[in-house]
């Protein structure tokens, strides 16, 4: 066994050494075992127990940041001007279209760039490229020049890192998501100032918050969004938790803004986005998840939202 395997070994056994004797991986563990992983190191067999052990054990907020960390170290994007994180890693099986891209280009438009990156593999919805191909867009060949022609740039994690890519495509493989997605959602390849993040499962947004606050992010804004994506479900009440750097943990109580059903069928994302077709729901969606970046970067709320939506440039 060479060096790098045994001391991979080493990580498995102390996630998985049973009753009161595992525990959770130290960050500075944690970053060291993402090191490895990401440079290949770890039998796959290894691999497959560390991220299941990791799973089974329960998102612990220091191993996190320190898996972040260690990812961090290896993926990047430098050099960008970027205002908004915006990770998109849902696997809704039973959502439409990405409503949360015509909120994301909104606020790009307006002077906010806004970097999305993720990977739709296992949602059963429509994903970020193929909504951007419906909108004569494409996922980026240089996220700066995205970034600088248009306010918005969507880097897929398989660009980021393939290695990276390969560690959550085990989910179809193992049956089951890792930490990962979490990991996936915080990683801020562009070191943005401001971030917003959905989660599928409540209890995900205390993890979060408290790594949030482990890494020095600046504004990090979480709630549980449709299909764990970050979009407001315009029919109910949300909760937005805020973490600043400056003022700790908020939470505030977002408002119904409509009772309206979508249409059936779903109407087209491009005619939305363009003006040509209307639906109350739809746009209440995409307007309340405007709202939630504008949040996120300390800048409004839902009524600047709804002037922003009312102002977008369809054919910028």
């Amino acid at each position: 066994m060479d060096d790098a395997v045994a001391r991979f070994a080493t990580y498995v056994a102390t996630l998985g050494r049973g009753p009161g004797r595992s525990r959770a991986l130290t960050r500075a563990e944690a970053a060291d075992a993402m090191h490895l992983l990401l440079d290949g190191a770890p039998d796959p067999v290894q691999v497959g127990a560390f991220l299941m052990l990791l799973r089974y054990r329960g998102e612990d907020a220091a191993e996190i940041a320190g898996l972040v960390d260690g990812a961090r170290a290896r993926i990047c994007l430098p050099g960008l001007s970027v205002a908004l994180d915006w990770p998109s890693y849902g696997a809704g099986r039973t959502r439409g279209a990405p409503w949360f891209l015509l909120a994301a280009l909104t606020l790009g438009q307006a002077g906010w760039p806004v970097l999305m990156h993720g990977s739709n593999e296992f949602s059963g919805g429509m994903s970020v490229p193929a909504a951007l191909a419906r909108l004569g867009l494409a996922p980026a060949e240089d996220a700066a020049r995205d970034l600088g022609a248009r306010g918005f740039a969507y880097v897929g994690v398989e660009r980021l890192s393939p290695e990276f890519a390969a560690l959550l495509g085990l989910r179809q493989l193992l049956g089951l998501r890792s930490p990962m997605n979490t990991v996936a959602r915080l990683l801020n390849p562009g070191d943005a100032p401001a971030g917003v993040d959905g989660v599928f499962h409540p209890p995900y947004i205390e993890v979060h918050l408290s790594a949030a606050a482990l890494l020095d992010r600046e504004r990090l804004l979480v709630l549980k969004g449709g299909g764990g994506e970050a979009e407001r479900n315009p029919v109910k009440a949300v909760e937005a938790h805020l973490f600043t750097a400056e003022r700790g943990r908020e939470m505030q109580v977002l408002p119904v803004l409509t009772q309206a059903t979508p249409a059936d069928p779903e109407p087209d994302i491009v005619a939305i986005w363009h003006g040509t077709a209307h639906d109350t729901a739809i746009e209440a969606r995409v307007v309340g998840t405007i709202a939630l970046g504008l949040l996120a970067l300390g800048a409004g709320g839902d009524t600047e939202a709804r002037i922003l939506w009312e102002k977008r440039r369809p054919d910028h």
